[in-house]
């Protein structure tokens, strides 16, 4: 999460969710998790990151920081794209 998103106002009434009991919290739309769930998981671990400093026009990272707040994703997105369609 940004900071971007920690300045946004939750419009979450949390003092009604803090309230609630466990009774009270409607779950119906959670699917179970039964023993063929859990066959079939797999542990998946997240690639691993490696920070740079990369120079980019203004106009570019303007776009790419309008597009929201995981901007940073994005931009690894497009170019896992890039280089994997000139892959040989």
């Amino acid at each position: 999460m940004s900071a971007r998103n920690l300045k946004k106002p939750s419009e979450t009434d949390w003092a009604r969710i803090d309230s609630m009991t466990d009774e009270e919290i409607d779950t119906s739309d959670i699917p179970p998790l039964d023993d063929e769930f859990f066959a079939k998981a797999q542990w998946r671990m997240p690639k691993r990151k490696t920070a740079v400093t990369l120079s980019v026009d203004d106009d570019v990272l303007k776009w790419f920081e309008a597009q929201g707040a995981e901007f940073q994703q994005r931009i690894n997105a497009a170019l896992r794209i890039y280089a994997e369609a000139h892959q040989e």
